[in-house]
């Protein structure tokens, strides 16, 4: 087994919780000091920094959520002055004003290392090329993987987005051997690459680190075969980090949290009561050396699970599930929650397209729920007949699942846009 840092990524229990009451507890007492929001939240529940000694006090501090971070944007949530302050990045998000976060130099640092842990334990070493097609700019994910692989002391290809026919070229003429973008470009690279006629098993690409959006096993193992590689899982958010607060290994289990650096927590969305080992719940996670933007008990709106049982690769990290659906993009439909995720499952399973896109609409006062799929090249020509039966099939399988009826429509291929970052999937037409 190969590791960036093993003394850290194989440390015991005991030493993980250690480091974990320690930097907890300096951050508390910096974020009291400098950021006047944690200070009143603090003030208001009779909570003193000295009242943080463990990790087991985390329960007395108030959460967080994104709209603490609106309402105090841009600078309100930094601990650190901006003579400090290397980077700034911002999130992604579609809603509101953007989250602006901050780095400080040691924290561009850390967010290396997390990356290069992430890209050793897909088997990267020095001698490898690393393709970066994420998104350079305000967005975290180019730069985070850049950082990572240069930590490492890979080469980097800071190719960034677009331009998919000169990612094939760039892939073919410089020797790319790890792959780092969102899964639903992923999968557009392979299906461009099929229509060029470029044979992937020839290249040297050999595995892919894909993360900013949900995607499901099945996805996974399109991507797999489209592009001759393995796929592995990073996860992580702009208000934590970046990419690589937690990072898959070659077991593919789930995804070890850098606990050096972050701690998990799985709570109830309604009461906030923690939920054991394997229990689904909404991801929590704390920021415990960060300098310049450190979050404590920020909610994060992902739903997953931990476990802390021994992975085979040797890593004592704790391991947390692929976020299983969000609570903010969980659909209501007729009073039933309705995750994409569910119905990208049910499409993969049956051999659809992984081009899909859900419309939800009100007639009247019904909610209707419509799944728009892309037709495969080779199912295109089917007959009418044939392509009325995958869609009955399709419609009874959802409802069997969803407990709601759907309406599916194939259509055909390339009718659905393609992205080049995160893909797009859901339009929601209700009047809110």
């Amino acid at each position: 087994m190969a590791y960036f840092q093993k003394e850290i990524e194989t440390a015991s229990r005991e030493q993980i919780t250690e480091w974990q009451n320690q930097r907890l507890a300096a951050t508390v007492k910096r974020v009291y000091d400098n950021v006047p929001l944690y200070r009143e939240r603090m003030d208001a529940a009779g909570v003193k920094p000295e009242d943080i000694k463990t990790i087991e006090d985390l329960k007395k501090l108030p959460y967080t959520s994104k709209q603490d971070l609106r309402d105090t944007y841009p600078y309100g949530m930094f601990a650190a002055p901006m003579e400090d302050v290397v980077r700034l990045h911002a999130s992604s998000g579609t809603t509101g004003k953007q989250i602006v976060v901050g780095y400080t130099r040691h924290d561009l640092d850390v967010w290396g290392e997390i990356c290069a842990r992430q890209l050793v334990a897909v088997g990267a070493t020095k001698k490898d090329k690393i393709h970066v097609s994420y998104g350079y700019g305000l967005f975290t994910g180019g730069l985070g993987l850049h950082g990572g692989a240069e930590k490492l002391g890979c080469v980097s290809i800071p190719v960034s987005s677009g331009n998919t026919e000169r990612q094939l070229t760039i892939m073919e003429d410089f020797g790319s051997d790890v792959l780092c973008c969102t899964p639903s470009y992923a999968m557009y690279l392979g299906e461009s690459a099929e229509k060029k006629g470029l044979d992937t098993s020839k290249l040297p690409l050999r595995a892919g680190i894909f993360g900013a959006e949900p995607w499901t096993e099945e996805m996974r193992q399109s991507i797999e075969k489209s592009l001759n590689i393995k796929a592995y899982d990073i996860y992580g958010l702009t208000e934590i980090m970046g990419p690589g607060v937690s990072y898959e290994c070659e077991c593919q289990q789930g995804m070890h949290v850098n606990e050096d650096h972050f701690i998990i927590e799985i709570i109830n969305p309604e009461t906030g009561e923690h939920m054991p080992d394997g229990e689904k719940g909404e991801i929590v996670f704390s920021c415990i050396t960060k300098e310049a933007f450190p979050l404590l008990r920020f909610r994060t709106k992902d739903i997953g699970t931990i476990t802390h049982e021994k992975c085979a690769c040797g890593r004592t990290f704790v391991r947390m599930s692929k976020p299983m659906g969000r609570t903010d993009d969980m659909l209501i439909i007729r009073g039933v929650n309705v995750f994409p995720s569910q119905i990208e499952t049910v499409l993969l399973q049956m051999d659809q397209s992984p081009n899909y896109q859900i419309i939800v609409d009100r007639v009247g006062v019904l909610d209707t729920l419509e799944v728009q799929v892309e037709l495969t090249e080779d199912k295109f020509s089917d007959t009418v007949a044939e392509i009325a039966k995958v869609e009955k099939d399709l419609t009874e399988k959802l409802k069997s699942l969803l407990g709601i009826a759907a309406k599916v429509k194939l259509v055909a291929p390339g009718t659905i846009a393609r992205s080049e970052g995160k893909a797009k999937r859901v339009i929601d037409k209700r009047k809110k």
